[in-house]
């Protein structure tokens, strides 16, 4: 059975670079002994938050309850017909390793995810995106355990009710599942997703558009623009590109004709919380130990010893900034706790 480890510090499993501990953490790195620990934890270990790969949540103060971290591990092909393959994904593997192994492999559609921070079990969750292309759209199934009774469930990709950065797993089952497994299915006929603008440009530079190329030019634009949290403590897009009612762009049209606007579903309009920020003179300013990166606004950077609470009080004035000016919200994409 997993052991239980009592006071253990979190700085090194969260991408923060945030000093907190847990009253209780343990690691489970297989299926039998995730079944073996919640049939076994008393339920007097409460509350319980389960930790991948730390590059989503912010530690604003000791946490008072249970952190597991699942270590599966296993990418095995469990299918493959006409121009697809079907890939089993242990939830403790790195995400970019897995998208190296897929593009190595010449099995496309996760290429524009490449370089982003966590594990394969995080995935899910966030419905990470990145370069007009989202996690979800190549999700078959997600596998886990019910906290609660450490019963076995398998979610369909339609059961996990993704929306923009958004899952079931943020909401109703927020904290009640241990993430084991991700179902993938992957092409190996090759449409590539490249409109966005920096990459489609970068790619001409190129004699042909591959996964190997569209998986360059995604690292190189990458650690161009954003901050390596190994060396620069922070967790990615801090807050949610805003989505807003047209009627409400075509006002701050008026009013910023520069602004960019993004049609999405059922006639509304994203905004670039980026952009918003930007003019809110946020751009690369720092705010005691903490601040926004000087490349992307977007980004709430620990320059050294921040406190989780700092960095949450420096997200704080960005949101009022923006509500000031903008009159919109911004919404945090960073678990808080």
């Amino acid at each position: 059975m997993s052991e239980i480890k009592e006071d253990f510090p979190l700085i090194n499993y969260n991408t923060f670079h945030v000093a907190a501990s847990s009253r209780f953490f343990v690691e489970c790195n297989d299926i039998p002994s995730v079944r073996d620990f919640l049939s076994s934890t008393p339920a007097s270990v409460r509350p319980v938050f389960v930790l991948g790969g730390g590059s989503n949540v912010l530690f604003t103060k000791d946490f008072n309850g249970l952190i597991i971290h699942p270590v599966i591990k296993g990418i095995v092909k469990t299918g493959e017909k006409g121009g697809s393959v079907r890939v089993s994904v242990g939830a403790g593997e790195e995400w970019d390793g897995f998208v190296q192994y897929c593009v190595n492999r010449e099995w496309g559609g996760i290429e524009n995810l490449s370089m982003i921070p966590g594990t394969v079990g995080a995935a899910p969750v966030q419905n990470i995106g990145a370069y007009g292309v989202e996690v979800m759209e190549f999700i078959e199934s997600v596998e886990g355990y019910q906290i609660s009774n450490g019963k076995e469930l398998q979610l369909s990709a339609k059961e996990c009710r993704f929306t923009y950065r958004d899952s079931i797993f943020k909401r109703e089952l927020k904290d009640q599942l241990i993430i084991t497994r991700v179902n993938f299915r992957l092409s190996k006929n090759h449409s590539f997703n490249t409109d966005y603008p920096d990459l489609k440009k970068e790619l001409n530079n190129y004699s042909e558009t591959t996964l190997k190329s569209i998986r360059e030019v995604v690292m190189a634009i990458r650690s161009n623009k954003l901050p390596d949290p190994s060396l620069t403590g922070n967790a990615g897009s801090f807050f949610k590109n805003p989505v807003i009612r047209k009627e409400q762009a075509n006002s701050l049209l008026s009013f910023y004709p520069y602004i960019p606007l993004y049609g999405c579903a059922e006639g509304r309009t994203k905004l670039s919380a980026a952009w918003l920020i930007d003019q809110c003179g946020w751009k690369g300013k720092r705010w005691g130990k903490a601040g926004t990166h000087k490349k992307q606004p977007l980004i709430i950077v620990n320059h050294g010893g921040a406190t989780g609470e700092e960095i949450l009080q420096c997200a704080l004035k960005i949101q009022k900034a923006v509500m000031n000016k903008f009159a919109i919200k911004l919404e945090m994409e960073i678990n808080i706790l």
